[in-house]
């Protein structure tokens, strides 16, 4: 997983990460990571990983399997034919489309249903801001795979939060109406962000350390050194797919919410928005991957 960085130094822990500690333990347990998801992980670092080795691995998981199909059936990805086995599946969406799927519908079945967030919309916002994610990389050389991995993982940290404190969430959640502004407004109430605390989540879960860092640096990624261009395309994709919520324009809410990093990292904002209408919306059909 390769992360671009820029100098010197900063320490990894932060105020903000110990706060996010207090979320683990009493009744709010630490989610289990199916099997087949954390191999579905180590695979990204395996270049030599195969289409049919990745649709293998997910037969081993039934629950998993129906899901994937059910999700290469969708309109999204509108077939020509109906796709009945997940070697069909794997044909037809390529291991990169393949394995995002069958990634996000693991880590998504991880986590009960929770008060305070609304599942369905939850689980939109985040498939939204993993395909946002892996869009920006693809623009800004980055890791495309793990950008998805990460984007995916963003919010998780809430799901934790929520368990601990659902009326506190989900009064973050009725006025967070502007984007980008979830990170401000968890962080004057609980001293931490969804990000810290999804920081804390991954290194519980044995994910890398640069992947546990980047979680920890999207809150405020020009404040942050070394630089991690993985943090700034977090914090990007969740900037956008926050606008589509609300129904606001994807560029202009960069340019009010995060005009200063857009310009250090020089995105062509004319190019981006033309990628982003291609792309359509990543979080369509996501209530098949929750059934």
């Amino acid at each position: 997983m390769t992360i671009a960085r820029m100098p010197p130094a900063s320490s990894s822990v932060t105020p903000g990460s110990s706060a996010a500690e207090r979320f683990f333990g009493g009744h709010a347990a630490l989610p289990v990571m199916p099997e087949v998801g954390r191999k579905l992980l180590r695979s990204l670092d395996d270049d030599g990983v195969s289409l049919g080795q990745i649709a293998e691995l997910i037969g081993k998981d039934s629950t998993l399997s129906a899901k994937v199909l059910r999700l290469a059936n969708s309109a999204r990805y509108s077939p020509s034919h109906t796709i009945g086995t997940l070697q069909d599946a794997a044909m037809a969406l390529g291991l990169e489309t393949l394995r995002n799927l069958a990634m996000a519908a693991s880590i998504s079945g991880s986590f009960p249903v929770v008060q305070g967030l609304d599942r369905q919309k939850f689980w939109r916002h985040s498939v939204r801001t993993a395909g946002y994610a892996r869009l920006l990389a693809k623009l800004l050389q980055g890791d495309a795979d793990t950008a998805y991995l990460a984007g995916l993982m963003l919010r998780t940290g809430q799901l934790m939060m929520a368990m601990s404190e659902p009326t506190q969430v989900a009064d973050v959640e009725s006025h967070a109406s502007e984007p980008g502004s979830r990170y401000s407004l968890e962080m004057s109430r609980f001293g931490c962000t969804h990000a810290d605390v999804t920081a804390a989540l991954a290194s519980h879960w044995h994910f890398p350390a640069d992947l546990v860092e980047a979680f920890k640096d999207a809150n405020a990624p020009l404040e942050v050194r070394p630089f991690s261009m993985l943090a700034a395309i977090l914090h990007l994709a969740e900037v956008i797919a926050d606008a589509g919520d609300h129904g606001l324009d994807a560029i202009d809410a960069l340019n009010v919410a995060v005009p200063e990093l857009v310009e250090h990292l020089h995105l062509d904002l004319d190019f981006l928005r033309l990628r982003l209408e291609g792309a359509g919306d990543p979080g369509q059909d996501v209530e098949l991957m929750l059934k």
